[in-house]
């Protein structure tokens, strides 16, 4: 009876972000949760708001609402026209719904790109420490040119977050430039490279989580216009 008790005692939380790797996810926690007879939920959270998303992104917002009821999970939770780091984000939703699992995708990354780009998992462990995360990693294999570790480039557009810049997938009136992101391939998160016209040269930042990891190259550009 104690072991029943504890099964029951768990909670899971999907997180899933726009891209391809969702319904895996998503997948994954439904196996999880059948073996511990556990609540499941699958949370999304976006920086923009939800009638503002584009077609893409709506279909697979509509897909994950269908699996979330196909499977039985409990709830599908959006977090849209959020300010705040998706790591917040995730422990906010994950003390209200006392979840005890989390799981989340990401490509696996080289030592060279933790230390430049820092670690979305890091984050996470320290907004929720006492959660067991599981990381579905997505593999890459070796390609050949760097514009073969990206998808397709969407054009985008820089806002103030904060004292740093975030991308905006929209057109606002606070917009202060736009340019052109490029997704590293294999990940459900918004990392990859931003690419932009300053003074008739082509620049580029990398990106993590929809952040601009170089704000002041952001910024130096910004205030020569």
């Amino acid at each position: 009876m104690g072991l029943i008790r504890g099964k029951m005692d768990e909670s899971i939380l999907v997180c899933v972000f726009y891209g391809p790797n969702g319904e895996r996810l998503i997948r994954r926690g439904h196996q999880l949760s059948s073996m511990l007879g556990c609540p499941l939920y699958i949370l999304t959270v976006d920086a923009v708001p939800f009638d503002e998303f584009d077609a893409d992104k709506t279909a697979y917002i509509e897909r994950w609402k269908e699996l979330t009821e196909e499977l039985g999970a409990q709830e599908f939770i959006i977090r849209d026209n959020e300010k705040r780091s998706s790591a917040k984000v995730i422990a906010e939703v994950s003390n209200q719904l006392d979840v005890t699992q989390i799981i989340i995708g990401q490509t696996a990354r080289s030592r060279w790109e933790e230390i430049t780009k820092g670690s979305f998992i890091n984050l996470l462990l320290r907004e929720i420490p006492f959660v067991d995360l599981h990381v579905v990693s997505v593999s890459r294999t070796i390609r050949a040119s760097e514009d073969e570790l990206f998808e397709r480039g969407v054009r985008c557009y820089v806002v103030k977050d904060g004292e740093g810049y975030a991308l905006s997938f929209t057109q606002r009136k606070e917009c202060k430039m736009e340019g052109i992101f490029f997704k590293e391939i294999g990940t459900d998160f918004n990392n990859g490279i931003f690419k932009f016209m300053d003074d008739h040269e082509l620049r580029q930042v990398t990106v993590h989580d929809g952040k601009i990891d170089q704000p002041e190259k952001i910024k130096s550009c910004i205030e020569e216009k």
